[in-house]
């Protein structure tokens, strides 16, 4: 049985929820949006992206890291922007949102700059990096590289990676729609620096913040980023 409490933090009162014991320790966590997660159990990272409502363009990253068995805020709140169409439970290719839900980061950091010093693997983009967005071929939603200057063997409608100097100096990719890969329901979702503007269906980050969390991620941590309202965050 769950109960509430209140505790004194810095003469401030900050409501409390007790936790079942976990592996015979017992605890009693800040009551907080991570905590009320479930898509986020095994993960010691978080990344939560909260959006006031589906459809806007800008919402508000935190990061979290577990202690024992409750998490704590380490950094943020920042503005992050959205989709160009706001948020999606249902995504499909190009429809301009960010899919909501809990998402795994991928095993790879990407950048047309230097390693910025993360401890992820790192690839510096080169010319013929591409993000296949194609629904019709066999590779789809997956990292390609194909000779400089060559045809990629399936259809392109944006710039490749290297090309987007800007919003691509650095970015973690957002693993949606990957295991399974189902055909047109969206690809290439990146956690990627500001353009100022809202995104095509990633989230972006002023790039001194997304450098401090790209740095931050740890993948021995098994970071997560959920993404949503308040409400379907916690439902």
């Amino acid at each position: 049985m769950r109960t509430a409490v209140v505790t004194l933090i810095a003469g401030i009162a900050v409501p409390l929820v007790s936790v079942a014991p976990t592996a015979g320790v017992s605890a009693t966590c800040p009551a907080n949006l991570a905590g009320r997660i479930d898509g986020a159990s095994g993960a010691s990272q978080l990344i939560t992206v909260e959006a006031a409502r589906y459809k806007t363009t800008a919402a508000t990253l935190r990061l979290w890291e577990r202690s024992r068995t409750c998490w704590v805020a380490v950094d943020g709140p920042w503005t992050a922007r959205v989709g160009r169409n706001g948020l999606a439970e249902r995504r499909r290719e190009g429809d301009g949102t960010t899919p909501a839900g809990v998402f795994t980061i991928g095993r790879v950091i990407y950048g047309n700059a230097p390693n910025p010093g993360v401890r992820y693997r790192y690839r510096r983009l080169v010319c013929g990096d591409w993000w296949n967005e194609d629904p019709r071929s066999p590779t789809y939603n997956t990292f390609q590289h194909v000779g400089c200057g060559a045809r990629p063997p399936f259809r392109t409608t944006t710039p490749g990676l290297w090309q987007e100097k800007r919003a691509y100096h650095h970015f973690a990719v957002i693993e949606f729609n990957m295991r399974p890969v189902v055909p047109g329901r969206g690809s290439g979702i990146f956690l990627h620096a500001k353009t100022g503007s809202s995104t095509n269906g990633c989230v972006s980050l002023d790039l001194p913040r997304l450098i401090a969390v790209l740095k931050w991620l740890d993948l021995a941590k098994k970071p997560r980023i959920a993404i949503g309202t308040r409400t379907s965050l916690t439902r």
